[in-house]
């Protein structure tokens, strides 16, 4: 009982701000023609603010782990390997194919890893979590542009993912803040102060945007994938 608890004081908040977004919508204090512009807002604009600050102050010397980084490589590349030949097994369509593929190795590690790291250990202990971001994040990215690409029949264009990853936001923000913390650059407080501000606004932000998005009405036409993929990724893969 004390790890259910843990794990609901975790998540629950996150529940609750998805939950918020989609009340602000059904009460259309947030117009469906925003919601894309709102996201790109936050993606572009708050989350690289919230990577660099996670960072900004983490002791490389004494809390980098290697081996976690190595963990989640081989984990992220086994899960896939198991979701592509699931996949193929079960669905016969490529175009869901792919979509299945990605709803099952691809976590949202940003918007919900970072959370509940942080409501488990406290925000003073996303410094390693962060710099995942940095790995995990372009590998998410490489293999989706693949899976995509592949099951489309088209061919892959190395340049364009290459590109894709050096103008990702969230991989800008973690690199300047792993620059800052490896050179221990120290900003001025008010700098401080904003980059925080910005970091703090971050998650609630995209929480709501994300339960603003929130479609109920498809999944009758998809519930063989929805529940195939939710016993995968909620049940198997953890």
């Amino acid at each position: 009982m004390p790890n259910f608890f843990v794990a609901l004081y975790a998540v629950l908040p996150m529940f609750i701000m998805l939950a918020i977004g989609f009340t602000v919508r059904k009460m259309k204090v947030i117009e469906e023609a925003h919601l894309p512009v709102l996201n790109k807002i936050v993606f572009n604009v708050f989350f690289p603010f919230l990577m660099f600050n996670n960072i900004y102050a983490f002791d490389l010397s004494a809390d980098f782990n290697a081996s976690l980084l190595l963990y989640a490589v081989i984990a992220v590349a086994v899960i896939y390997a198991l979701s592509v030949g699931f996949s193929l097994i079960f669905e016969k369509s490529n175009k869901s194919r792919g979509a299945m593929i990605q709803a099952i190795y691809r976590s949202n590690f940003v918007l919900m890893g970072l959370p509940i790291v942080g409501n488990i250990f406290g925000s003073g202990r996303l410094g390693m979590t962060s710099m995942l971001v940095t790995v995990i994040v372009p590998m998410y990215n490489i293999l989706a542009v693949i899976t995509l690409e592949v099951f489309r029949g088209k061919t892959i264009k190395i340049a364009k993912i290459l590109k894709g990853i050096a103008t990702n936001p969230l991989i800008i923000g973690s690199l300047a803040g792993i620059l800052a913390a490896v050179f221990g650059l120290k900003l001025p407080d008010i700098a401080e102060s904003v980059i925080s501000d910005m970091a703090s606004a971050a998650t609630p932000l995209a929480l709501i945007v994300l339960g603003a998005s929130f479609r109920f009405s498809s999944i009758k036409q998809y519930r063989k994938n929805l529940i195939a993929v939710i016993i995968a990724r909620l049940i198997i893969v953890p």
